[in-house]
C-alpha cells in the first residue's frame, strides 16, 4: 500500500511539473525595447518594427520554445530620468521579463536607493499608469552581448585626417553635446588642450551630426551606434568614421530581476549558443549595426574617474 502511494505520489508530480512547463512553454517571453534606438531596435507606427535587438529577443524566445512578445518603451534624455529605475519599474510591474540592450555600469546595477519609481511611457500607457509607482526589486545582469564604444566621426573637410588618439583632433573645429560623456573626455583631455577648438551643442535641439555633414564642424565623438543610425538614414552622407574608438566602452545585455535567475540562466545559454556559431554578429550586420564583442570589463566602473585619470 505504501508502495503504491509513493508511486502514485511520483505520478502526480510528474504530470504536475509537466503541466507547469507547458504552461511555462505557452506564455509569451516579454522583452522591453527602447522604441527608438536605431539600429538596436526602432518602432514607428506604420513602419515594421525592426533592429538588432528585435532579432536577437526573437532567437532567445525560439531556443526557449516560447512565443516573443515585445514591449516598447520610450526613454527620455532629461534630468529627472534614470533608465535604471524605468527599467526597473517595467520588470517590477511585469510589463516584461528582460529589457534589451541595458548598458552594464556598475552604477546602473546596483541596489535602489528607493523602494518605489515611476513606469516610463509604454505602448499601451492609461492616465493611472502614468500616476502610479511601483515597488522595485534588484536588478540582475545576463551576460553581455555587445559592445559600444564611443568613436570619432569625421566631417567633409577633415575626412582623411588619420585619428589614432584624442590628441589627434588637434586644430580641428569640434562639436560636442554639452554634459555628454564626450564631451568630458575632450575638455579634460591633457588639461584641457583641446578647449578653444570645442563648440558646445545642446543635445535634443543642436543637430549635431547635421551640421558636421554641412561642414559646418570637422569632427565630433559619439556613440558609434548613433552614427550607424545617421548612415542608414542619410546614405549621401559625406561624413566618415574615423575607424578610432575611445577605450572606455560599455557593454549591453539583458536585465531582469534577480528574483528569477531560472530565467536569466537559460537566456544566459541561449546567447552562448548564438555567439558561437556567429549568429549575433549576423544580426548586427543585417540591422546596420558595426558589431562588436563583449569585452571585459563585463561591467564599466566609475566611468567619470577613469576619464580624469587618463
Amino acid at each position: 500500500m505504501r508502495a503504491w502511494l509513493a508511486a502514485s505520489a511520483a505520478v502526480l508530480l510528474l504530470s504536475v511539473t509537466a503541466m507547469t512547463a507547458a504552461r511555462a512553454a505557452d506564455e509569451p517571453l516579454k522583452v522591453c525595447l527602447d522604441e527608438d534606438l536605431p539600429p538596436l531596435s526602432a518602432h514607428h507606427r506604420g513602419q515594421p518594427d525592426s533592429g538588432f535587438d528585435v532579432a536577437l529577443a526573437q532567437a532567445i524566445a525560439d531556443r526557449l520554445g516560447r512565443p516573443l512578445k515585445i514591449q516598447w518603451f520610450e526613454s527620455k534624455l532629461d534630468e529627472d530620468s534614470s533608465p535604471a529605475l524605468e527599467a526597473n519599474a517595467l520588470l517590477s510591474d511585469g510589463r516584461c521579463a528582460l529589457v534589451g540592450s541595458y548598458a552594464f555600469t556598475r552604477d546602473s546595477l546596483v541596489a535602489p536607493g528607493v523602494k518605489t519609481a515611476k513606469l516610463p511611457d509604454f505602448e499601451g500607457i492609461t492616465p493611472p499608469d502614468r500616476k502610479r509607482r511601483i515597488p522595485i526589486g534588484v536588478l540582475a545582469p545576463s551576460q553581455p552581448y555587445v559592445y559600444s564604444p564611443l568613436t570619432v566621426v569625421l566631417g567633409p573637410k577633415a575626412r582623411d585626417r588619420r585619428i589614432a588618439d584624442v590628441g589627434d583632433l588637434a586644430g580641428l573645429r569640434i562639436a560636442i553635446e554639452s554634459g555628454t560623456l564626450g564631451d568630458a573626455i575632450l575638455m579634460t583631455f591633457d588639461n584641457g588642450r583641446l578647449i578653444d577648438d570645442i563648440t558646445h551643442l545642446v543635445p535634443g535641439r543642436d543637430d549635431l551630426l547635421g551640421a558636421a555633414d554641412r561642414g559646418d564642424f570637422d569632427a565630433t565623438m559619439l556613440d558609434l551606434r548613433r552614427f550607424d543610425a545617421y548612415r542608414a538614414a542619410h546614405p549621401e552622407t559625406k561624413l566618415v568614421g574615423s575607424g578610432y574608438y575611445y577605450p572606455i566602452g560599455v557593454n549591453r545585455g539583458y536585465v531582469g530581476l534577480a528574483s528569477d535567475p531560472t530565467l536569466l540562466a537559460e537566456v544566459n545559454k541561449a546567447l552562448s549558443d548564438l555567439q558561437g556559431t556567429g549568429t549575433i554578429a549576423e544580426f548586427g550586420r543585417t540591422a546596420g549595426l558595426t558589431y562588436l564583442a563583449p569585452r571585459e570589463p563585463i561591467i564599466l566602473g566609475d566611468v567619470w574617474l577613469k576619464i580624469l585619470q587618463k
